[in-house]
């Protein structure tokens, strides 16, 4: 009985997008309106993401343009941009507003670096997780008479190649987010 690795693969698919999202979110020198994707706005007496209320487009490489489709709340989005503490710019000006992404030091750099880093190590964590998971679950199948001792050891070699597939590709979305702040 060969082991069903759909569970696996959507906890590693699960850890990848994860990271994905995450390394999104870190601002770089470059405009990205990823970074914008967590702001909501408080327009209209309620709490709305600001993709709902607006069109988000990069104007140059460290400039977006927000344009609202109500210019009445380009004050609000303003506000939201500001409370969110991320360290833009922005400017109003009659058809919405400017984000201007700062240039960043090298301490910013650094830093940035440290917390993709965290972020890569999280991912991995989560990963060893669902292989530990899976490992214990085979184990527990052998010893229940489920699976001989053959279909454990073929199934350890292919769970340790997925972990590794997966590590790799980890490893490739940090070392890419890493040369996107270098630049």
């Amino acid at each position: 009985m060969a082991y069903d690795f759909k569970i696996l693969d959507e906890k590693l698919k699960d850890a990848r997008e994860w990271l994905a999202k995450e390394y999104r979110m870190l601002r770089t020198g470059r405009a990205s309106p990823a970074i914008l994707d967590g702001i909501s706005v408080s327009a209209y007496g309620s709490i709305t993401p600001l993709k709902q209320v607006a069109n988000i487009g990069v104007e140059d490489a460290r400039t977006l343009r927000v344009n609202a489709w109500d210019a009445s709340i380009v004050k609000d989005i303003e506000r939201a941009i500001a409370a969110a503490n991320l360290g833009l710019g922005t400017n109003a000006d009659s058809s919405g507003l400017r984000i201007t992404f700062p240039e960043l030091t090298s301490e910013r750099r650094e830093q940035l670096t440290k917390v993709a880093k965290q972020k890569l190590e999280e991912a991995r964590t989560t990963v060893r997780v669902a292989r530990d998971e899976a490992w214990k679950e085979t184990q527990e199948k052998v010893r229940a008479s489920e699976l001989t001792e053959d279909d454990k050891f073929s199934f350890k070699d292919e769970l340790q190649k997925k972990i590794d597939a997966v590590n790799e590709e980890l490893e490739k979305m940090f070392e890419g987010k890493e040369k996107e702040m270098a630049s």
